[in-house]
């Protein structure tokens, strides 16, 4: 059994310490108010069971939690005051030095918080670890002067998340939507250097990569460009191969058909563009921005945003191409062909595409094939969102999220025209459901009043996300505020008129309606009480959004959040606080947004189908997935369930295992196993190799692909997931 110190390394749990501790409170009080020698390793051996069935590492706070409530069970309050006392002296002592202790834990790798905080980056690493150790002075600056400690206290107690708080004492945003259109078309400006527009596709695919580089070093969340902002080079490259093909058919004196010319050009052009896409794949996998990860880019495949027919087959090419080199993957170390986590992949399904006989439908069936293979692309049904997203000219709209699920609101500009790229979102805090649906006690009422008082905290802490935003000039990051990926403001200029109007988000996120709904009636979402209830509250987060829209003038929206490590800090505050509930605190993760629970038995249709009703009243973001078995074999089932997508749900995926063991070469599902300590661990099936550094393993995380292991709450919710299909 191990525990989890305060500075966030692990180490194996001792009694004696415990026994050590209450013995000295006990004996600062009278004889005849002390606790027994076995009343003491009652106590003990209690914590000791405890941590043995909860299946993951105890917290220092938690065994001291439990202790207390061990020493006044057995009537010795006069001792349980002591050890409280003594808590708090060693508290405010340590006080001193926390963060100091973090970042020593942080570079020795023996945090193991931050060692599975996030499934992209690898903490051996010294540009992880510098980010890691420049989040924690950020982290220490934000909860001590920042912040208000009324949110601090919500944040650490587990009741709301304030995320990226490593990030909140620099004027940086969450994510956004690059407008790679206008830096293309009109040049811009990397790192000091003036960069014209591209005379190629393959150098526009260049820039490109260096165009998400340096955004990704500017904010903190992910970014979303267009293939279709690409295609006008595809007709410029063309142009330019011909001048150099009628030039040699001129110098070899041959006067061939004009067929065989065009074939011949129309090859050149095809490995150009094999070459361009290339560039961003294997670029974007490699690149390493100053957090220490690959950035977290989303490609968007859209046929639908093409100007014109002759446009719009040269994006299909574009398309085809990123497909086929995504389907083959990337090498490992070892020199075998992996599934990469970026760029991730969208794949918009349209009337052009979705049915037999149509004239795209080729495109569908290589996507169909290569999620079987590598789980992306995602995809978007143009029907359903251009029902849901309506701008105020009544006007649906089609359009990529920014990174993994964050969602725009429709926006007009000043000239009555749509605009989506060159937006981006202020930043997410997260309310626990579950809390308040415990805190309720299966009260209704109290679940509302209880409600509303959470909802004023998370806008409070929203406020705070706008206010640090709040005068920030152009100069911190001219790629974004001054050479186009978000705007073309003057140096010196101030970002402010951006903050309101629409113009970006701020999002408010949520997490675990499920165990919220069951800990209040009794009922699954799946079930008629349950949805009904599931969707009330849906519908009374939105009513506080457009409050807060309406009085500020700011775009408040509601956003299905991602939990990665979240899930298993939100599940251990939830078992402090009210102990192991069946079917609400017996898991150490909780479910992320409004999803059915990876362990109820449904089929993928009904599952979308449900998850319809609530992704519709998630406009911030959200993104729904059936977990489906290897189908590369049955591509048409994944066709059925990519066109009920297209009828039904805005925005979906499927998710499917793609592992490799390098010890042994096995290349099916590496296993999730329980190690003699209790923890979950991978294990290779074929050699039980247990080496993390010698197995690729891609998993889907909550939106993204994950590729660098997971905590032991999202461990669980992995190994636990049931199949749709």
């Amino acid at each position: 059994m191990n525990i989890i110190k305060r500075n966030g390394s692990q180490a194996s749990y001792e009694g004696d310490k415990i026994r050590v501790a209450i013995s000295k409170a006990n004996a600062t009080v009278p004889e005849e108010e002390r606790l027994t020698e076995k009343d003491i390793h009652e106590i003990e051996e209690h914590v000791r069971a405890v941590g043995q069935n909860m299946g993951r590492a105890l917290g220092v706070e938690e065994i001291q939690d439990m202790v207390e409530n061990g020493i006044m069970e057995h009537g010795a309050f006069n001792v349980a005051r002591n050890y409280i006392k003594y808590r708090y002296i060693r508290s405010l002592a340590r006080k001193t030095n926390t963060t100091d202790d973090k970042i020593l834990s942080l570079i020795e790798c023996n945090n193991e918080e931050v060692k599975q905080e996030n499934s992209n980056k690898n903490p051996t690493v010294n540009s992880v670890q510098r980010d890691y150790m420049a989040g924690e002075v950020s982290r220490d600056i934000t909860e001590r002067v920042l912040l208000p400690e009324e949110v601090v206290q919500a944040h650490k107690d587990g009741i709301i998340h304030f995320h990226d708080s490593d990030y909140f004492a620099q004027h940086m945003h969450n994510c956004d939507l690059v407008n790679l259109e206008d830096m293309l078309q009109n040049g811009t400006v990397i790192s000091g250097t003036k960069i014209e527009k591209p005379h190629s596709f393959s150098t526009a695919c260049n820039i490109a990569t260096q165009i998400i580089a340096q955004v990704a070093s500017n904010q903190y969340g992910g970014q979303s460009i267009s293939l279709t902002h690409l295609a006008p080079f595809v007709q410029i490259s063309r142009e330019k191969i011909r001048k150099v093909v009628l030039k040699e058919i001129e110098m070899l004196g041959i006067s061939p058909e004009e067929e065989k010319i065009n074939k011949i050009i129309e090859d050149r052009l095809r490995e150009e563009i094999r070459r361009g896409v290339q560039t961003i794949q294997y670029q974007v996998v490699t690149l390493m921005t100053t957090n220490g990860q690959a950035p977290f880019v989303t490609v968007f495949m859209y046929l639908g945003e093409a100007r014109n027919e002759q446009e719009k087959a040269d994006l299909a090419i574009i398309i085809e191409e990123t497909l086929l080199q995504r389907y083959q993957g990337v090498k490992n170390e070892e020199g075998v062909w992996v599934t990469p986590a970026f760029p991730k992949l969208i794949y918009v399904l349209e009337e052009d595409n979705i049915t037999e006989g149509s004239k795209y439908f080729y495109l569908t069936k290589l996507a169909a094939k290569c999620t079987a293979k590598r789980m992306v692309p995602d995809y978007i049904s143009e029907k359903v969102m251009m029902k849901s997203k309506i701008d105020k000219n009544g006007e649906g709209h089609c359009y990529t999220c920014m990174g993994c699920r964050s969602f725009l609101t429709p926006y007009v500009d000043e000239n009555g025209k749509p605009k989506y790229y060159g937006r981006f979102n202020q930043g997410v805090v997260t309310v626990n459901l579950v809390d308040i649906g415990l805190s309720a006690k299966g009260d209704m009422e109290k679940f509302w009043e209880i409600f509303d008082e959470r909802m004023e905290l998370c806008h409070k802490a929203l406020q705070c996300r706008h206010e640090r935003l709040t005068g920030t000039l152009s100069d911190a990051a001219p790629i974004l505020w001054q050479h186009g990926a978000l705007l073309r403001l003057e140096k010196g200029e101030p970002i402010d008129k951006y903050l309101h109007g629409g113009y970006s988000t701020l999002s408010l996120g949520y997490a675990g309606l499920w165990e919220c709904v069951y800990s209040l009636n009794g009922k699954k979402l799946t079930e008629p009480e349950g949805e009904e209830l599931g969707l009330a509250i849906m519908r009374k987060l939105n009513e506080y959004t457009a409050k807060w829209k309406a009085a500020e003038n700011i775009d408040y929206s509601l956003y299905g959040t991602p939990l990665e490590s979240t899930t298993y800090k939100f599940s251990k505050c939830l078992q402090r606080r009210f102990g192991i509930v069946k079917g609400v605190t017996d898991k150490n993760y909780i479910t992320n947004s409004y999803h059915i629970h990876v362990t109820e038995p449904i089929d993928a249709f009904e599952k979308l189908a449900l998850e319809s009703k609530f992704q519709a009243l998630s406009p911030g973001g959200a993104i729904s997935y059936v977990e489906v078995p290897n189908m590369e074999s049955n591509i048409d089932a994944v066709i059925s369930v990519m066109q009920f997508i297209y009828e039904n749900i805005m925005y979906a995926e499927l998710n499917t295992k793609s592992d490799y063991c390098q010890v042994c070469g096995y290349d099916g599902e590496i296993q999730i196993v329980t190690d003699d300590e209790g923890k979950l661990v991978w294990e290779c099936p074929h050699c039980h190799n247990r080496d993390q550094s010698k197995m690729n393993v891609a998993r889907r995380t909550c939106g993204y692909i994950g590729t660098q292991y997971w905590n032991q709450g999202r461990t669980q919710e992995i190994k636990e997931r049931v199949m749709h299909l």
